[in-house]
């Protein structure tokens, strides 16, 4: 295929995704990632495209939430891995709360397996994961119905959520950084994610690579009251998600790096792992609250439920 040719193919894709990942752009153009990078800066250099990291998206796509069904298309292998790990935090008989997103999607499929779960929500869609789910009890929030993430926001939302208090709160986002935390770009979404996190005694990021590094408009989770962050293992030329990750690391978030794709394996060619501790005290609750009952550090999991690879990514 010519440059041209595979040029016009990349724009089509991205127009009619609103954001497609590199991998999935190369897989179709049936050409390396670092031909369809310097496809992708090209287009971007004429205004058709911008750039993100690990993918492309429609011009001005910065400010802009994609809907369900252009984030569906990015990135899967990496969010499955994720979704992978993150479900063996979860132990029989928590209860946890959820947010919106296609990772977190991810996610409820997996916790569909967990006996006497409790899952409190304002996603549709992993509310409709755990419908049928034995022994999973599955709670709404109130609110308004976002279609674009199928979501549940607003004040009935927020007010629903005062007064609880779970084990763990798992979240999505549009972006994450050190300095910031994690971000997204819709100012309904991110309050109800705020009220989320303060239910819970322990919060929990999923966010793959392309997002490690991108910073939206509205905070959700301020980096010193993120616990646990489960990612996929960024490509080596990424220096700035690798970046990312040093940092995040360095200010005390614990990181689980789940294989993915052709990342590494563990005994018997199943999903590892690569686990960071904390350096220092972590936000742990409200002292005042009840006494919960959490999910074993990631490190003590069985070694028949999750074999694990531990490596220490701060700086030494």
């Amino acid at each position: 295929m010519f440059a041209a040719e595979r040029r016009q193919l990349i724009l089509e894709m991205v127009r009619a995704n609103g954001a497609v990942s590199l991998r999935e752009l190369a897989r179709v153009v049936q050409t390396s990632e670092v031909t369809v990078r310097r496809d992708v800066r090209a287009l971007e250099a004429e205004g058709l495209l911008d750039r993100r990291h690990g993918g492309a998206v429609l011009p001005g796509g910065f400010t802009r939430e994609s809907g369900f069904p252009q984030k569906s298309h990015l990135a899967t292998a990496e969010k499955t891995a994720i979704a992978d790990l993150a479900a063996s935090l979860v132990e029989e008989g928590e209860a946890i709360v959820v947010g919106a997103g296609t990772t977190t999607q991810e996610l409820a499929r997996r916790l569909a397996r967990v006996p006497g779960l409790t899952v409190v929500t304002n996603s549709l869609l992993v509310a409709q994961a755990l419908a049928h789910a034995n022994r999973v009890e599955v709670v709404m929030t109130g609110g308004t119905l976002r279609g674009s993430n199928y979501a549940l926001v607003g004040s009935g939302a927020e007010q629903s959520l005062q007064g609880l208090r779970v084990s763990r709160a798992f979240l999505s986002g549009a972006g994450l950084t050190a300095e910031r935390g994690l971000s997204t770009s819709n100012m309904l979404s991110a309050s109800v994610d705020r009220a989320l996190v303060q239910a819970a005694a322990e919060v929990v990021v999923l966010a793959d690579h392309t997002k490690l590094g991108t910073d939206t408009m509205f905070q959700t989770v301020p980096t010193d009251l993120i616990t646990r962050l489960v990612t996929d293992e960024p490509p080596a030329h990424d220096d700035r998600a690798g970046g990312e990750l040093q940092a995040l690391a360095d200010q005390g978030v614990q990181i689980a790096v789940a294989g993915a794709g052709g990342g590494e394996t563990g005994p018997g060619g199943r999903q590892s792992r690569r686990d960071v501790g904390l350096p220092g005290p972590r936000r742990q609750g409200n002292p005042a609250g009840p006494q919960l009952r959490s999910a074993p550090a990631l490190g003590d999991a069985p070694a028949g439920d999750c074999p694990a690879r531990v490596a220490d990514l701060r700086r030494r």
